[in-house]
């Protein structure tokens, strides 16, 4: 009997409850985490608009306005499960920048944690939200055949 227990528990797949769970868990943390990080750029975007780095030669406003849209809003998208594949692509894109172009000479422990958080979104743009989120919602309500 308790063989069989440590066996399901290490080896069994997860119900879809508890993945479903764990997804939106994992969806929430990523997006208060992101959110407060944003959140800087937003609340002083006129101090940091002039001087913000701009890896990409694009200006420096535009490079902060593209970073606080991922960072801010579409890190509160993710929260919602709305749009979820879009607003992860997004925040993924902007942690990839800052990985590995924004932070490429740097040390590897500079770039650990936006390429880490990046891993976190790329999962979320491939699978979307899940049960928890507000695009199953729409999808069962207001786009069902």
């Amino acid at each position: 009997m308790c063989i069989k227990k440590i066996k399901n528990c290490l080896f069994d797949t997860a119900s879809n409850f508890y993945r479903d769970g764990a997804e939106l868990t994992l969806r929430l943390v990523l997006g208060a985490f992101m959110l407060t990080h944003g959140w800087g750029k937003l609340s002083s975007f006129s101090e940091k608009s002039e001087m913000f780095p701009d890896p990409l030669g694009i200006g420096s406003t535009l490079s902060l306005s593209l970073a606080t849209f991922a960072e801010f809003f579409c890190a509160i998208l993710l929260m919602l499960g709305l749009f979820t594949r879009f607003a992860a692509f997004n925040i993924l894109i902007t942690m990839l920048v800052a990985g590995l172009i924004f932070h490429f000479a740097d040390p590897f422990a500079k770039k650990e944690l936006a390429l880490l958080y990046a891993v976190g979104f790329l999962y979320f743009t491939i699978v979307g939200g899940n049960r928890y989120s507000l695009d199953q919602w729409i999808r069962n309500n207001f786009l069902k055949q």
